[in-house]
């Protein structure tokens, strides 16, 4: 009895020892977050003007009513944005194997980057990106 206890703590200081960098890891990362939260309540200078509280990002007042129209050019640049994300999305894992997938990968890859610029420059002549 005394040997399967005895194998038993051999066992769990066995396991403790291998989570210990993890667990002082874990620590560090709470203690630097919650530093790096509460350090700018008490250190940041606090002076609010018209323009830090002003609209930002979207155009328009976000305090007005709600069934105000949009301009369609806030959704035309965010759908731009996810097609060339999701076109970086792409290029990573391929370039990564590009040794293992050949010839055939390569050009693929190419062909679909051809179909993008070619999008991307239909929208630049019909004036998507311009902004006024």
């Amino acid at each position: 009895m005394q040997f399967k206890i005895k194998l038993h703590t051999t066992c769990c200081q066995a396991m403790i020892s291998d989570y210990f960098t993890i667990m002082v890891f874990l620590g560090v990362v709470v203690l630097v977050s919650v530093l790096l939260a509460t350090l700018p309540m008490f250190f940041a200078a606090y002076k609010p003007d018209s323009e830090k509280l002003s609209s930002y990002e979207c155009g328009f007042n976000q305090l007005s009513s709600a069934r105000k129209t949009f301009d369609v050019r806030f959704y035309l640049v965010t759908i731009l944005f996810i097609i060339f994300d999701l076109e970086i999305a792409f290029l990573f894992p391929w370039a990564i194997s590009l040794a293992k997938i050949g010839s055939i990968g390569f050009w693929s890859m190419v062909i679909f980057l051809l179909i993008l610029t070619v999008g991307f420059i239909y929208e630049w002549n019909k004036g998507a990106l311009e902004w006024e």
